[in-house]
């Protein structure tokens, strides 16, 4: 008998960007990052801006995704994420000038500034940068 893998798939509302069999994955939930393994329970969670990391055998795939929902059930997860880029994609360059504004704004402070949208642009490009750096 095979061993039990999970349906995985991730779409925005552009494109699907994954629709694999995985083994096991890590999802960036509203309270937390959970774990899922086949027969998880099912549940309903948002997502956070974080990283996705599914196993296929001895090999890991990372993916940034920003804000959404998930759908767990025993043999099948599904991510409708805002934004969703493979490691591959991500475009370290223009990662890393987005996390320089966001810090530059914050540093700067005043009552012009959006304290909480800047830490969200901060919070995304450094988790880009984080999964950028994971590919290969």
């Amino acid at each position: 008998m095979a061993e039990a893998t999970i349906n995985l798939t991730i779409v925005t509302p552009e494109r699907a960007v994954v629709k694999e069999q995985v083994d096991e994955l890590q999802i960036p939930g509203r309270e937390g990052y959970l774990g899922i393994l086949p027969g998880h329970a099912p549940l309903f969670s948002e997502l956070k801006v974080g990283e996705v990391a599914y196993r296929k055998s001895t090999h890991w795939t990372f993916i940034a995704v920003a804000w959404g929902f998930v759908e767990v059930l025993p043999d099948q997860v599904r991510l409708l994420a805002e934004t969703a880029e493979r490691a591959q994609e991500i475009d370290i360059e223009r990662a890393t000038r987005s996390k320089d504004r966001a810090e530059q704004r914050l540093s700067r402070g005043g009552d012009d500034i959006d304290y909480n949208r800047a830490l969200i642009a901060l919070e995304r490009a450094m988790i880009r940068i984080q999964v950028s750096r994971k590919q290969g």
